[in-house]
């Protein structure tokens, strides 16, 4: 599991640090603003004004930046039409190719290469019946 979700586990350790880097520097930021207008600092106005920035930023960069890369990678991984690339095209031939040699063996083959390429249960769906196969799937 973490080899296969490295990424998401790399980005998810950039977000906590980063997010916890900022909470903390915000508070020796509120701490010496505090001090300057001979206050003392108190938690709970921190934790207003570190959530209205927070979420700000959020608002305007984060949730626009998260929308567009798990939007577009859902999209993709869901074989959505409009991000299909030429290389299902090319997988379907290669499969096609394969079966032709031998249904079963050909099949065998393709689970084989899956599997060594962490692609499970094969490629997307075709969006449209092709004549080689029967019955469309």
């Amino acid at each position: 599991m973490w080899k296969r979700y490295a990424y998401a586990w790399i980005t998810l350790a950039f977000f906590a640090g980063s997010f916890g880097l900022h909470w903390l520097f915000g508070w020796f930021a509120f701490v010496d603003e505090a001090k300057t207008h001979g206050e003392a600092a108190h938690l709970s106005p921190y934790l207003v004004e570190m959530g209205r920035d927070t979420f700000e930023n959020w608002q305007s960069e984060f949730l626009q930046l998260l929308w567009q890369v798990v939007g577009l990678a859902y999209f993709l991984y869901i074989g959505s039409p409009s991000s299909k690339e030429n290389d299902d095209r090319v997988e379907a031939k290669i499969d096609a190719l394969l079966e032709l040699v031998g249904k079963k063996q050909g099949e065998e083959l393709i689970k084989q290469i899956d599997e060594s390429h962490l692609r499970h249960h094969g490629h997307a769906r075709v969006h449209v019946n092709p004549p080689y196969v029967q019955g469309g799937e």
